[in-house]
């Protein structure tokens, strides 16, 4: 059965994060619906322009997994937003995958909770706004159960590998990277 996934994206995200994301999970077979928080076109923080699939407000948290890309100010959209909080902690009830990136971790999961009582990384610096029970990693991808968080734009490939084995398994890891020359 096929897998399915929720991207969140609101303006001002950081490119990269979220369509190496996209593209890699794509190549794996995986479905994968870029939602958007405000409108169909979001801006991310470099200025280019991508077309959500859906909006948020019509998508259900039944999805196998949400990924919250960084990028400022589309965290701190993605934070201010009932809606985004609601739909991610909904997820995480369910045990689905909550996977974020950059600025995501400190700014997005950690102050709904998320992180509580989890091994996590972020955007270096970030890991102040982590909670006293959560274990700070500098690490590129850190795995700790049902969550994935990395980094920055330079790990969003390793971050995506890491869904992909997640959600699938490594022997698909093993494919995508021959096939994107990563070893």
């Amino acid at each position: 059965m096929s897998k399915k996934v929720i991207i969140l994206l609101a303006t001002g995200f950081e490119e990269i994060e979220a369509v190496t994301v996209v593209d890699v999970l794509r190549r794996a077979g995986i479905e994968i619906i870029s939602a958007g928080i405000d409108s169909m076109s979001i801006t991310g923080s470099h200025g280019i322009a991508v077309a959500a699939d859906k909006k948020l407000k019509d998508i259900k948290p039944d999805a196998d997994a949400v990924i919250i890309p960084g990028g400022m100010p589309g965290a701190m959209h993605l934070h201010n937003s009932s809606e985004v909080n609601k739909f991610i902690k909904e997820m995480n009830s369910r045990g689905a995958l909550i996977a974020g990136i950059c600025a995501a971790p400190s700014v997005v999961m950690a102050p709904i909770g998320i992180l509580d009582n989890k091994s996590a990384t972020c955007y270096p610096g970030n890991q102040i706004d982590f909670s006293k029970s959560t274990k700070y990693k500098d690490e590129a991808v850190v795995v700790d159960g049902n969550i994935i968080t990395s980094q920055g734009p330079a790990t969003a490939m390793e971050f995506a590998f890491a869904i992909v084995e997640k959600l699938i398994g490594k022997d698909t890891v093993k494919k995508l990277k021959k096939h994107a020359l990563v070893d």
